[in-house]
């Protein structure tokens, strides 16, 4: 599989439920169905080199140590940084790797400007180990608990105190789309600094909006699966965003990796047989795109 425009291989992130447990069936499955390549999690250093020699492409791999990070105890900061050294070097015999991570600080209750300084502080010190195995850190702006990078002051701030060019963004539109971000003004903005991108959509319920808001939970209403009241994760294809468009502009911008679908959705994450066909029909429908 390949998308229409741009020609970027089509994959999937591993997931977390039954089926996917089952790393040669995950294989199996892949290969089946004309899927490019697998994402793969904190295994990277073994799981890669079984996708690998499966034949199919590694579309990224989780960084060992998220959290410790952006710690404020000095001492797991540096035992963090030796544990994502140490991985780093084992998975760079997979050739170019993007290690997945969310930047979550240890603590969200800290002021946000501190955790942020912790943050550079261990990313600077990991940079040239990326750097020298030809990696790239593929960051996600999922707004999580204190998340620090995942809005465009984020991310510029962050390029702006580590200037290295390991550091990149992994781009989901679908944690964008839900804040309210324009994913195409972002995509413009950072498309040169994109390493991986999750196909994933968000569909916005505005009848829900005008019942509840953003700001005051619901009294009655009951929200979505992998979603709000007002928004929720969907296959591509379910949801707002304009893949076309985006892949035209990462193919302008020398993008030449992966299209690797995340399945939250809570019309498909259910079992093995609707979860399979939910990442077939989203590749199925980026392959027009």
């Amino acid at each position: 599989m390949q998308t229409r425009t741009g020609g970027f291989g089509i994959g999937f992130r591993r997931g977390w439920s039954g089926w996917n447990k089952d790393l040669p069936g995950v294989i199996a499955y892949a290969k089946a169905n004309g899927f490019e390549g697998i994402d793969v999690g904190r295994d990277g250093d073994a799981a890669g080199k079984t996708v690998a020699a499966a034949g199919l492409r590694v579309g990224s791999v989780d960084l060992a140590e998220w959290n410790a990070m952006l710690s404020p105890d000095a001492g797991k900061r540096k035992a963090a940084i030796e544990k994502n050294t140490a991985y780093v070097k084992a998975c760079a015999v997979l050739g170019p790797v993007n290690h997945f991570l969310v930047m979550l600080p240890e603590d969200a209750a800290k002021p946000r400007s501190e955790n942020f300084g912790y943050m550079v502080e261990s990313f600077a010190a990991l940079a040239p180990v990326l750097e020298a195995a030809k990696a790239s850190l593929a960051i996600e702006g999922w707004p999580g608990p204190g998340a620090l990078v995942c809005t465009p002051e984020g991310f510029r701030a962050f390029f702006k105190a580590v200037p290295s060019k390991a550091m990149g963004i992994n781009f989901d539109p679908s944690h964008l789309i839900r804040m309210g971000i324009d994913p195409m003004r972002f995509l413009r903005e950072f498309a040169t600094q994109v390493v991986h991108v999750h196909g994933k959509d968000t569909a916005l319920y505005a009848d829900a909006l005008y019942e509840f808001g953003h700001e005051q939970p619901a009294t009655f209403g009951k929200g979505h699966g992998f979603g709000d009241r007002v928004w929720r994760y969907t296959i591509p294809g379910h949801g707002v965003m304009n893949w076309p468009e985006a892949f035209g502009v990462l193919a302008g911008a020398g993008y030449r990796g992966m299209v690797s679908i995340e399945l939250e959705d809570e019309n498909f994450n259910d079992r093995t047989e609707t979860e399979q066909a939910g990442l077939l029909a989203g590749g199925r429908f980026l392959e027009g795109c």
